[in-house]
């Protein structure tokens, strides 16, 4: 069942929850999905050393809580957010995303949950301005990256199957090896 809850409520329910489960709060709706698993997490330090490699003052932030648009009093766990060390350094536990180069997620063990990922995220992502998003959908077994956001929505996207690089756009700008990736 969804209904609309204040961000009061969401952060009472956020405190009480469980490590072996993740909440969020999109477009007034909380989502509750399964902690990270391995593959979940190691996906993230593939992709996080890569954007060292080619950016050292560059990191991936994994499980970043991000402030989406005040209108819509949301807020995600991301399951990485690229940002310079000096940024997130001085920001709150539910970060302004003004700093953030990218947000990257990874779909859960759960298909259902996927559909979070591709669109409301996404849509919620691009509203709040967010440079890039890069979406590794294990489900479908490829990588897609959104850039350019305008009126709430992303104008570009890629895909890559796990296995293809994948162009990531200004300014990361170098293919990211999937070849690790996997189903």
């Amino acid at each position: 069942m969804d209904a609309d809850v204040t961000l009061a409520e969401f952060e009472v329910l956020e405190r009480a929850s469980s490590e072996e489960v993740d909440v969020e709060l999109i477009n007034g709706r909380i989502y509750v999905v399964p902690a990270p698993d391995g593959q979940h997490d190691a996906y993230a330090v593939r992709i996080g050393v890569q954007i060292q490699s080619h950016h050292p003052n560059l990191h991936l932030f994994h499980e970043r809580g991000l402030k989406i648009p005040a209108y819509r009093e949301g807020r995600a766990r991301v399951d990485g957010a690229v940002a310079t060390l000096d940024y997130l350094e001085d920001q709150p536990s539910w970060a302004d995303p003004a700093g953030v180069v990218m947000v990257v997620e990874i779909t859960s063990g759960r298909d259902r949950d996927a559909d979070v990922d591709r669109f409301e995220k996404r849509d919620a992502y691009a509203q709040a301005s967010i440079p890039t998003y890069l979406l590794v959908d294990r489900h479908r077994a490829e990588v897609t990256v959104y850039w350019e956001p305008a009126d709430g929505k992303y104008l570009h996207t890629a895909t890559a199957q796990f296995g293809a690089p994948l162009t990531l756009p200004a300014p990361l700008d170098f293919d990211l090896d999937t070849s690790k990736f996997r189903r």
